[in-house]
């Protein structure tokens, strides 16, 4: 047998026996890169935010020292030196604004967020570190409830389309675009008058001992359900609406309809291929949604009296007081920070197409 040869008159060079690997690979997944490029990217960001939580406050009119010095004028003389004492009192540093700066990063190296002036003179910290727990329990929960009830009514909605579990959609968008203060007080109105099932306000019975004990337990539970009920009411059909139309457009995939074909269970298509991919823009939502729980519901806060970071924030914005709200703003900014880092690495390992170098 003659051999073929090249126009160069050299013989061609067989492939070797096994597997025909290819030049042009995919790249690999550098999962060391990608968690230190989202670090970088967020450390960033909180220094930005930190930076942004200084001079924001340097900018409103007004001053917290001013205000508690018109204060006590109104009951005797101000001493000389009061306004300068007040501003190392309220952790508010003097000089350049570089020296102010500069103090203000120290500050929070050393966890110090000054003084509070609507509840002078206890610190911030005390303050958030007393509501925040109450928003994080209740807000929190009724979060993550309706993130798992939405997602899981969605993904039967878009995987049995027609039946009357996909016609309840409109139902529950139509609760989602109601008022979320006239939704409140709607079930206050229901529950505590109509009903006499709730307590209408407050986070606990005032006569009870606060402690952890069964009592105060029990009846920071029974205060927390009609506010819990109410996120959980409003924010329901987003989640449901959401998934089941990313539900309906990954039904129509090529891996989905390859999977049926193979002849896998339903439950294993639904589930492993739709579910799974359909689910990605919801986990984004979701981390955008868990952060701002430390931040609160103020309206819901409002209207049933709960005693939770909302409502700190909103007694601070009414009494000027800037130490409790700078404060706030930056657990707030570094909290949503901290869980769409999270969330992005989940994302990573939920979808290993993104951690692509």
């Amino acid at each position: 047998m003659t051999a073929i040869t090249n126009p160069g008159g050299e013989a061609p060079a067989l492939p070797r026996r096994g597997r025909v690997r290819s030049r042009s690979r995919a790249p690999r997944l550098g999962s060391g890169r990608y968690l230190a490029r989202k670090l970088g990217f967020y450390l960033v960001a909180a220094w930005v935010a930190i930076t942004l939580n200084f001079f924001l406050p340097r900018l409103i009119p007004g001053n917290p020292v001013e205000i508690i010095l018109a204060h006590q004028a109104r009951f005797g003389i101000v001493p000389p030196n009061e306004a300068a004492t007040l501003s190392r009192i309220l952790g508010l540093s003097t000089g350049s604004i570089f020296a102010q700066y500069w103090g203000y990063l120290d500050s929070l190296a050393h966890l110090r967020l000054g003084l509070s002036v609507y509840e002078f003179p206890v610190p911030v910290s005390s303050v958030i570190r007393q509501s925040i727990l109450w928003t994080v329990i209740l807000v929190g929960a009724a979060t993550v409830i309706a993130f798992v009830v939405g997602i899981s009514l969605g993904v039967l909605a878009g995987w049995k389309r027609g039946t009357w579990l996909d016609n309840l959609v409109p139902a529950t968008t139509f609760l989602t675009a109601m008022p979320y203060f006239w939704l409140a007080l709607l079930l206050v109105f229901l529950l505590t008058q109509v009903l006499t099932w709730l307590p209408a306000s407050g986070g606990y019975d005032p006569t009870d001992t606060v402690g952890f004990n069964g009592q105060f337990v029990a009846s920071a539970v029974q205060h927390s359900i009609l506010p819990a009920l109410t996120i959980v009411i409003s924010s329901l059909g987003g989640w449901l609406l959401g998934m089941r139309n990313m539900m309906v457009a990954t039904l129509s995939d090529d891996y989905v309809i390859a999977a049926e074909a193979k002849g896998l269970r339903s439950r294993r298509v639904m589930l492993g291929y739709a579910a799974r991919n359909a689910i990605l823009p919801s986990v984004s939502g979701f981390a955008i949604a868990l952060g701002f729980v430390v931040s609160g519901s103020i309206v819901m806060e409002q209207v049933f009296n709960y005693p939770g970071i909302g409502n700190v924030l909103y007694q601070a914005v009414t009494n000027d007081d800037y130490p409790l709200m700078q404060g706030i703003f930056l657990v707030i900014t570094l909290t949503v920070l901290g869980a769409n880092l999270i969330v992005d690495l989940l994302y990573g390992l939920i979808d290993p197409r993104t951690r692509i170098a």
